[in-house]
């Protein structure tokens, strides 16, 4: 029986040193992936969070066997926030030293040294341990003639991680099997590995002022008594959280600007980005959903091995052919950047809130919608196609299955679909998924009807 895995591998970040010939290997091997900061406080963070395990990978049941899957590291600020977070320590630095907190008495010695946009070493790091991870966990997929077909969005801090992700998968097969990214996708023409083929598409600022507005003045007061003369507004104060996860992950080392601020407040930031990706992208933008829906397409092209079929992001230049979209390979890695990553979880039908919102007043302690658990750097949704045999028909058979293919109480053989975020297995009730998160292939194609529309008039939407 043939097994093929397809793996979609997302990448959300920046700048840093690529690996070279002789320096990876001990690199890699040697150093653990972390930073030495509280993972408590880390995973407040919100989008900025560096990537942790959701949860504890699950193999398939027994008798199944994957066919296809896949994945996406930290960056540097953006050069919008970096206007931003300069703008706000400008501010502080601003007022005389005498006049103080002694709580920020660093600021008399502080300098902003991080760059702009670009893959930190951190970052490279966790690319290149993903890729490292992907071929340990699938290996049996690999083959001389079948290594992973590797696509980026273009921006350089995508190529990046794509390239620290082929020198990671290579190294841990001792360089056996070396897949090359292949495909670089222009970000000013269609390219379904980024968010920006919809000019009409509405913006998170009216949600994320609100929450802004009710959870920073306590801290805009604190820190302009500690800084009079500051005059420090919501804004400000989201910028200088923000520089506390930036500088923490680009230095490997704990910011002193996180000293400023409570456990409470961090979850506060969280709820914050939290807010900015479900209403920028997410279900609360109309048109965030739409923007995923090309990927969703060619997903399905890969999973059912017929060509795409879309009319909205897709390149058909390079979906036509086989070289630039081939559908024969058993793992597939493709990077991108986080609202793209929000865009097609909505597209799909993940993450959607029995509240059927996010409030921008008041936090659900039971929401679903985490942006550290959804979009962290080198965040990864993994899409596995598997044929299994001997499922018990009764979704609570616990009963080893591993000889029980005649049986009357299994199943036939037949193909499933399982979805991993960050690890953690999706529910998938949209199309019937069991207890281990499994659907039959058929039911998740059709439960993708909003992609296979083309998102139902809205991608019209965005140039009417």
């Amino acid at each position: 029986m043939a097994v093929a895995v397809l793996v979609f591998v997302f990448v959300l970040t920046s700048y840093t040193r690529l690996y070279v010939a002789g320096t990876f290997a001990s690199t890699i091997k040697n150093r653990q992936v972390e930073i030495p900061v509280p993972v408590s406080l880390q995973n407040l963070w919100g989008a900025y969070t560096p990537y942790f395990h959701a949860e504890h990978y699950k193999p398939p049941p027994h008798n199944c066997k994957i066919n296809q899957i896949q994945r996406h590291g930290a960056r540097f600020p953006t050069s919008g926030a970096t206007t931003r977070i300069l703008s706000a320590v400008k501010k502080l630095q601003s007022v005389p030293q005498t006049t103080l907190d002694q709580q920020l008495l660093f600021l008399k010695d502080y300098q902003y040294t991080l760059g702009v946009a670009d893959l930190v070493p951190f970052g490279a790091y966790q690319s290149a341990e993903s890729g490292a991870a992907v071929f340990e966990r699938y290996r049996k997929l690999v083959s001389k003639g079948n290594i992973p077909f590797v696509r980026a969005s273009g921006s350089t801090r995508v190529i990046d991680s794509a390239t620290n992700w082929t020198a990671g998968f290579a190294e841990a097969s001792s360089n056996a099997y070396q897949p090359k990214l292949t495909v670089i996708l222009n970000e000013s023409l269609n390219d379904t590995l980024e968010d920006a083929m919809c000019p009409n598409v509405g913006e998170p600022d009216e949600q994320t002022d609100i929450w802004a507005n009710i959870f920073t003045p306590p801290i805009i007061d604190r820190l302009n008594s500690w800084a009079p003369g500051a005059n420090l507004v919501p804004t400000d104060v989201i910028s200088l959280i923000s520089l506390c996860a930036f500088e923490s992950v680009a230095l490997e080392k704990l910011s002193p600007w996180c000293s400023l601020f409570t456990h409470q407040e961090f979850e506060q930031f969280g709820y914050w980005s939290d807010l900015e990706k479900y209403y920028n992208r997410g279900y609360g933008q109309p048109l965030g959903p739409v923007q995923g829906v090309g990927y969703i397409n060619e997903l399905l092209a890969r999973l059912t091995g017929l060509p795409v079929r879309d009319n909205t992001q897709t390149n058909h230049t390079l979906t036509s052919s086989p070289i630039t979209f081939p559908l024969d390979r058993t793992i597939y890695a493709d990077f991108s950047h986080d609202n793209l990553m929000i865009a097609m979880y909505s597209a799909m039908g993940l993450f959607k809130q029995a509240s059927g919102h996010l409030d921008p007043r008041k936090p659900n302690a039971e929401r679903t919608w985490v942006a550290s658990l959804l979009t962290p750097f080198s965040a990864r949704m993994v899409v596995e196609r598997m044929t299994c045999r001997g499922l018990p028909k009764r979704l609570d058979d616990a009963t080893d299955v591993e000889s029980s293919e005649t049986s009357s109480r299994f199943i036939k053989k037949d193909t499933f679909v399982r979805v991993l975020v960050n690890n953690a297995v999706q529910p998938l009730e949209f199309c019937g998924g069991n207890q281990h998160g499994l659907c039959t292939l058929a039911a998740f194609v059709e439960s993708q009807a909003y992609a296979r529309n083309d998102g139902n008039g809205d991608f019209e939407k965005c140039y009417e």
